[in-house]
């Protein structure tokens, strides 16, 4: 048995908790490993914190000025060398299908590292993170190293109803934010792909900690529901509207939008249902892409919903944003306009889709200073290849 696939083994058969510790023993074992070390990206995205039994003592590593944030950031590994002592750290990102997890940090000797040690433990640290991915169902380890302090009730309830914070495939690629990341209400988006679509939703709960939660759960699972049950677009917004209708009698909605993206083509059917506000960058010009708006769900009673086509190219970026982004104001009562917006999204036109809501959320806490916020803030990004044409022919 080769030492890949021995690490491989070790990995699968591990217990849900002692992934770490298999990691460990395996790279020490056919690697020569002097360390090995697990980190986790918390929920801001800012830090990565090292996988240690309760309670934690290890130290978090900034993801902005450190060599791990580096792999991290770039998603590709990254190696500092030690002249004094002859070893070195390798830094391997871990992520699954485009959603970045943390980085596993290998330090070993400098002459047993070269291109085909480094491959390999790349495909380790993939592996890793589906393991992770897997194990998350029984233990809360990997969830607890998440955590730069505790989360409220409601932003528990919230991120996980994530479907996660990035996603790619070859025919896009999806970043998202939620901040404040330990105190969220209602802010939320979900996505799901299938062979030949992509279904991607924003919503926007009225309300603040555990009554915001409960209403976007609600109407999130009917979405799911409607979407899981084969329903068209419009039809998922009805459904969603009559579950939160049903329960709140038009007390409290939600605002919501909906989009359905063909990946063969770009066609794209849009449902507008309130706040959300979705942008276009397309040859590096930022503009503002307005359907037609509609009532917010639950809002009345059996509210009919119409989807409208819209269609994408590839090479184009959009960008939606909660009100959370656009109502902020500065310590000087001064809103963060949409001139300011499409600002931040032409400076960060060069960013790959997953760090794009880090960046502009960066840039609108500095607008905000040191005010609290007082709302959510999300910010969803996805980048649109579409197929190949070569692809589409295929028989």
């Amino acid at each position: 048995m080769d030492r890949f696939t021995a690490a491989e083994r070790a990995l699968r058969q591990a217990a849900p908790h002692a992934l770490l510790q298999a990691v460990q023993d395996t790279l020490t074992t056919h690697y020569g490993a002097v360390s090995v070390d697990l980190l986790m990206a918390d929920y801001a995205m800012t830090i990565l914190q090292p996988v240690s039994e309760l309670p934690y003592t290890g130290e978090p590593i900034p993801v902005h000025s450190s060599p791990a944030g580096r792999a991290f950031g770039a998603q590709q590994p990254y190696v500092e060398t030690d002249d004094r002592t002859g070893l070195l750290n390798a830094h391997l990102p871990i992520s699954v299908r485009g959603d970045r997890l943390g980085v596993l940090t290998v330090g070993l000797d400098r002459n047993a590292y070269d291109a085909v040690t480094e491959r390999e433990f790349w495909e380790i640290a993939e592996v890793l993170g589906h393991e992770i991915v897997v194990a998350e169902r029984d233990t809360d380890v990997y969830l607890q190293a998440r955590r730069a302090s505790r989360l409220t009730l409601a932003a528990e309830m919230q991120w996980q109803l994530l479907p996660g914070r990035s996603c790619s495939r070859p025919e896009y690629d999806i970043g998202a934010q939620l901040e404040p990341a330990y105190a969220i209400y209602g802010d939320n988006f979900d996505w799901s792909s299938s062979a030949d679509h992509l279904t991607l939703v924003i919503t926007n709960g009225m309300g603040e900690g555990i009554e915001a939660a409960l209403l976007t759960n609600l109407a999130v699972n009917a979405l799911r529901n409607a979407r899981r049950a084969g329903l068209s677009l419009s039809d998922q917004a009805c459904l969603a509207d009559q579950a939160v209708y049903g329960h709140y009698q038009g007390r409290v909605y939600l605002s919501s939008l909906l989009l359905r993206f063909d990946l063969d083509t770009g066609n794209t059917q849009i449902v507008d249902a309130g706040s959300p506000r979705m942008w276009r960058l397309r040859q590096g010009k930022a503009e503002r892409i307005q359907p037609e708006a509609l009532m917010p769900l639950g809002m009345f009673e059996e509210t009919p919903y119409t989807s409208e086509p819209f269609q994408v190219e590839p090479g184009d970026r959009l960008v939606f944003v909660s009100d959370g982004i656009y109502n902020v104001a500065s310590p000087a009562g001064e809103r963060y306009s949409e001139k300011a917006l499409m600002r931040a999204l032409t400076n960060t036109r060069l960013l790959p889709a997953s760090q794009v809501p880090r960046a502009v959320l960066q840039e609108l806490a500095g607008h905000r200073g040191p005010i609290d916020a007082d709302d959510d803030a999300m910010l969803v990004c996805l980048d649109w290849r579409g197929r190949d044409q070569r692809v589409r022919s295929d028989p």
